[in-house]
């Protein structure tokens, strides 16, 4: 009765709760009052507080009574408040009843639900700014806050930092044979895995794409960081069961530490990029630490796509060619045009720094055509010089390929080169031959009848269709470096490719291993019955104008 009175002579108060013997909401009493600010909270002590019925209806009333609103605590925030709006935005201010087991459990206002609400949405906000949609780990702006306190206090405490920048390798090839939904599913298990090689005070994110970042915090020594790296390499030796298949990844990774290395932010991750790239140039599945010397290109601080049209227009790009030879005869038969960038401020970079850019703005249509003119151009040149008439493999990339006048232009170019098609081999992907493969073959089938050679390159990490490269026209397939580094000591690469061979040799194709480096890896290739091989054992990628000296001197060195 207490209660009554006072909720009757207080104006302040907007509402009171009616509730009977068995605890169980009847009625809201509301003064129908619409304010436009809520200043002033209800009085808790009317809370669950017992009224009697029959006092009410015999009471002399001036206010207004509804229907009241009535939600369970279960009801979620967007619930709650939709009901609010279905019923009348006065309930905003007066309130509606909380029920939990159709037990009375309280009232609450607009101004606790818009607190609610508000706090929520700034949770949900922060988690978008900071956190990877995607994989649900820390985003690049999280990241970078991270490595930066973590920079700050190794000052304050004259500690280390550490930062892995981390690389899928061949990621596009995956996303065009398998889909973007793969590729998504893909890189959520690959985070996760990350997560578990790294400790509980790091952190790991993921910067974009296909690219992760760990920051590892306060490491004993650069020991500790090439541990870290390695155990990250080691873990993609178990494959991923991806949407039913299962598919193995490898990854590269760079690394550089705070402060020895830079005692910038922007420095350490450029380092660490830097490093990335040699582990990529070096065969990818692995890890380098930035050591000074190392040439320092970062996207990020240069207009990567501006500089590469540059290039284009002065003349910037040079082909290097790297032998190949018959392990038969011990002859050199071929050489595979690679692009190289003589950049006026950063000297000489290979592809992994300027290909994967050109591929996503489309500039790798017009440097892919340059390459093929200029390689036909230079093999040209060898023949009327009277050189040794030797095979040029040339690169194709994926979206060169799909244009719709592909056959079309490499006719015009070996037309105007005066180079016979037999001169040369063109190399595809296994994601350029597995899209749309009927189209795929009547283009192969065209340049099959000009007489040009085909190899796919990069062999056995894409995802070949048997059928498929069955019914195509290749010549050629050539195994993939990552399955001939460390054949002498890992079975399961010698058996890999021992398989492609065989398979090989059943379809009438050839088999070219790339990245011998050993006498060890040679001699298993040569009982493999691998048709030819390259590799640094035999000579790195070198200028046009070094490559009849060297074939010379290899012809003098095989006859001694």
């Amino acid at each position: 009765m207490d209660i009554v009175n006072r909720f009757l002579d207080e104006e302040s108060l907007y509402a009171l709760p009616v509730v009977d013997s068995a605890n169980k909401a009847i009625t809201l009493l509301d003064r129908h009052i619409f304010l436009e600010f809520f200043s002033r909270p209800y009085v808790r002590e009317v809370y669950g507080n017992k009224t009697i019925v029959h006092f009410l209806n015999t009471k002399q009333m001036t206010y207004q009574t509804k229907t009241p609103i009535m939600v369970d605590a279960a009801s979620s925030i967007d619930d709650v408040a939709q009901i609010i709006i279905d019923a009348g935005m006065q309930h905003m201010v007066s309130g509606f009843i909380v029920t939990q087991n159709e037990q009375y459990a309280g009232i609450a206002n607009g101004h606790d639900l818009l607190q609610d609400i508000t706090r929520r949405k700034q949770d949900e906000l922060y988690y978008l700014a900071h956190y990877d949609q995607l994989t649900k780990i820390p985003n690049r702006m999280l990241f970078n806050d991270r490595l930066t306190q973590a920079c700050r206090e190794a000052v304050r405490k004259d500690t280390l930092v550490g930062l892995l920048f981390i690389d899928v390798d061949r990621f596009k090839q995956i996303n065009d044979s398998m889909g973007h939904r793969f590729g998504d599913m893909l890189l959520v298990a690959l985070a996760e895995r990350l997560q578990s090689c790294a400790r509980d005070c790091d952190t790991v994110g993921r910067l974009g794409g296909d690219e992760f970042a760990i920051l590892m915090d306060t490491p004993q020594d650069a020991g500790s960081i090439s541990m870290l790296s390695k155990r990250v390499v080691d873990s993609m030796r178990e494959p991923f069961q991806v949407m039913g298949k299962e598919l193995y990844v490898t990854v590269s990774v760079g690394t550089s530490i705070f402060p020895s290395d830079d005692a910038e932010i922007d420095g350490l991750f450029a380092k660490a990029d830097t490093a990335m790239y040699e582990a990529k140039t070096k065969g990818r599945n692995g890890f380098q630490e930035y050591i000074p010397g190392l040439s320092i290109y970062s996207p990020d601080r240069m207009s990567l796509e501006s500089d590469l049209r540059a290039a284009l227009r002065n003349n910037e790009f040079v082909l290097h060619y790297q032998p190949q030879i018959c392990l038969a005869t011990n002859q050199v038969v071929g050489v595979e045009a690679l692009i190289r960038w003589r950049h006026p401020k950063h000297g000489l970079l290979s592809p992994v720094h300027f290909i994967p850019t050109a591929e996503e703005n489309g500039l790798i249509v017009e440097i892919g055509r340059w390459v093929l003119r200029e390689a036909c151009r230079q093999c040209r040149q060898w023949i009327d010089a009277h050189h040794a008439t030797l095979r040029v493999s040339i690169n194709i990339s994926a979206l060169e390929f799909r244009q719709a006048d592909f056959v079309e232009q490499v006719r015009a170019i070996l037309n105007e080169t005066g180079i016979a098609p037999s001169h040369i081999e063109l190399e595809l992907t296994e994601s350029i031959v597995m899209h749309n493969v009927g189209a795929v073959l009547a283009i192969l089938n065209e340049l099959k009848r000009m007489g040009i050679f085909l190899a796919i390159d990069d062999f056995g990490t894409g995802f070949s269709s048997l059928n498929y490269l069955r019914r195509f026209p290749i010549d050629r397939l050539k195994i993939d470096q990552s399955f001939v580094q460390g054949i002498d000591h890992i079975p399961a690469n010698e058996s890999i490719v021992r398989a492609i061979t065989s398979l090989a040799h059943n379809l009438s194709m050839e088999v070219v291993a790339e990245g011998a480096e050993s006498d060890a890896e040679l001699a298993i290739l040569m009982a493999c019955q691998c048709n030819e091989a390259q590799g640094y054992w035999f000579a790195k990628p070198m200028p046009a104008d070094d490559v009849m000296p060297w074939v010379a001197a290899w012809e003098d060195r095989k006859a001694d």
